[in-house]
This record gives structure tokens, sequence and C-alpha cells, in this order.
């Protein structure tokens, strides 16, 4: 295809992915279950942590998470007990386990009481790439007391990851909520600073489309794939996330 054909085609696609009904079965419904800022984007931090594996296992083990902080993710992580804490030990998804959880929410709550909430460690830097204000918040999240093995939940792009679930998380909070899926509750990042979350379906079309010829999804290829998506729009290059994800996932293609 030629690049006025994809970008048809991919346009078409955003408008059938880019829907509603999408949240579901996607781990974005978790932070509609709220209402209050700070919660919406504590528990999509969360959720997005926990998202890989089958999706149905992603939501329970979400789920479980909002429910041992009583359905009030703020409120728990500023003002959590260590009998709260305890209520986490027995948490596990996949490798992530309850001492994970507990360093999260005790990062998490260094993140708001001394560094303004999760919006403002995700712009450290205005003069610095999106992707490098991804490294400098993983600096910030793990500036507490915390075991080695939890670092390998929080991805560094500049240690050549792609980084998946956060620049979701990060789609999640930026893109605008008009289309009643992303919340669009951060104005501090522009749509068009943003990265394609980047996985093995994204990945196998974003190829076979032309748009990205790197093998490997690393983090080279978020960088390839995101000059290859701003060519075609550059101020939402990350709407295209639905139709590369709905064609891999839902169509085979």
């Amino acid at each position: 295809m030629n690049k006025e054909t994809v970008s048809s085609f991919l346009e078409e696609k955003v408008l059938q992915y880019q829907q509603p009904q999408f949240i579901i079965s996607d781990p974005i419904q978790i932070p509609y279950l709220f209402s209050k800022k700070e919660d919406i984007e504590i528990s999509a931090f969360i959720a997005a942590t926990l998202s890989w594996g089958n999706r149905k296992s992603i939501l329970k083990s979400a789920n479980a998470f909002m429910e041992f902080m009583d359905h009030a993710p703020h409120e728990f992580i500023i003002n959590a007990t260590e009998n709260d804490y305890k209520s986490l030990s027995n948490f596990k998804h996949r490798t992530f386990n309850g001492e994970d959880a507990r360093l999260f929410c005790q990062s998490l709550k260094n993140i708001y009481l001394n560094h303004g909430g999760l919006e403002n460690v995700f712009f450290t830097d205005p003069d610095c790439s999106l992707q490098e204000n991804i490294s400098l918040f993983k600096t910030i999240f793990f500036n507490i007391p915390h075991p080695q093995r939890t670092t390998k939940h929080v991805s560094d792009p500049l240690k050549g990851s792609a980084a998946k679930r956060i620049n979701m998380y990060l789609r999640w909070m930026v893109r605008d909520h008009s289309q009643k899926v992303d919340f669009g509750i951060w104005s501090k990042i522009k749509p068009s600073q943003l990265s394609c979350p980047l996985d093995v379906h994204s990945g196998r079309v974003a190829r076979k489309l032309g748009l990205l010829n790197r093998k490997q999804n690393d983090g080279k290829a978020v960088t390839e794939l995101d000059n290859s998506l701003r060519l075609l729009d550059p101020t939402d290059p990350v709407k295209y996330d639905f139709a590369l994800f709905g064609l891999g996932v839902f169509e085979g293609f």
C-alpha cells in the first residue's frame, strides 16, 4: 500500500475500534470505575502495570487490587497502615507479588506527598522527550527503599525497552475523551508527544503495512513506528494504536 492508502485504511479502522464498547474487554475499564482524578490515574497505573497475560486474568487481578484498596485508591495510598499493607501480602499476578504491590503503594504515596502527583512525575523535564521523562519517572519511582526485584515492573525506554504498558497508560491519561475511550485528564503532556504502545500484535500489523521495518519490538522500534505514525497525523499519532491493535487481535491481519 502507498502512504495515502495506508492512511485511509487506518483512519477507517480507528473509527471502527475507537468505540466505548472497546472498554468492555480492556483493562482501561478499571479506571472507569472511578470519577476522582487521583483515583482514575492511580487505578489506571496499576491496571496498566498488570497488563500482561490474557485479558481475563488481567481484569481479575486489577479488580482484586482495587478491592484491597477498598475501591478508594488515592485514600488508600495516602493513609494505608501496616495492617492494610498486610492485606496485600497474598496478592499475585504472574511475577508481580505482594512485595511488589506494597512497594508500588508506598512509592505512589511518596509521589503524591512529595512530587505533586503522577502527572507531574511524568513531566519532570519539559526539555526532554517523553521517553526520556519515562526514564526519569522510573528514577523517582524507586527513590525510596525498595526490593531490587520490583524494578523490573517499571520499564525504562533509555535501556531499550518498548515500555508498552507505560505508553498505553499515558495514552489513557492524555488523549481526548470525546470518543469516550481515553480519559484526557492530563494537560501537561500533548497527544502529539505520545508513543504507540508497541506489542506483538501492533508490531506485526505495522510491519505488514510498511510502517515498521525493525524486527524487534524494542525502544528503537517504538521510535521508528512513532516517526511513521506522525507522518500520518502529527497532532494525534497514537490514535492509530486502536487500528493496529484491533487489526492484529480481532482480525488476525
